[in-house]
């Protein structure tokens, strides 16, 4: 087993987990939800989402990747036009797609060297690690939101296959 493509394709199975859950939340969401907020000290899903976007294409897209880096994080939160749910799924998508090719393309030397993000200093793993538990982290914020505004659950598991079982 080579431990650089363990990292990388557990990395991309992890974010696909929270890109599913984050769009089946939004599924069940109407738009005025989106953007509404309880209070000023805290955040809507769709700034959460701009906020999500920025992350994954300053971390992975362009620190790992290699693109130039624009993101104006400040924008992600203050942002109050809506945007349509649909246009976010979209951006979160086009963004997740091209995440997954960059962290597909990694050996082990992008994996260890030595980059900045940020003001921090971090190897590729770290980027990895970092971006993982940002997205489950929000991925949370979002699914206990719309569980919260709808009353549904999100059947994310099988609980009786999950009895029991230890999956190896």
């Amino acid at each position: 087993m080579d431990l650089a493509q363990t990292i990388i394709d557990e990395s991309i199975s992890r974010l696909k987990e929270s890109h599913h859950k984050i769009v089946a939340a939004l599924a069940i969401l109407d738009e005025s939800s989106i953007w509404w907020k309880p209070n000023e000290n805290s955040n809507s899903i769709g700034n959460i989402l701009l906020h999500l976007c920025g992350n994954l294409t300053q971390y992975i897209l362009s620190g790992i990747g290699g693109l130039p880096d624009h993101r104006n994080r400040t924008e992600e939160f203050i942002h109050h036009t809506p945007i349509a749910k649909e246009e976010l799924v979209q951006k979160l998508e086009a963004i997740m797609d091209s995440v997954y090719a960059v962290i597909d393309q990694c050996d082990d030397a992008e994996l260890l060297k030595l980059r900045g993000v940020q003001c921090y200093q971090m190897t590729g793993v770290g980027i990895l690690i970092h971006v993982t538990e940002h997205l489950s982290y929000h991925t949370g914020q979002i699914v206990y939101f719309a569980k919260w505004k709808t009353g549904r659950s999100m059947n994310f598991y099988d609980d009786e296959r999950l009895k029991g079982k230890s999956g190896i």
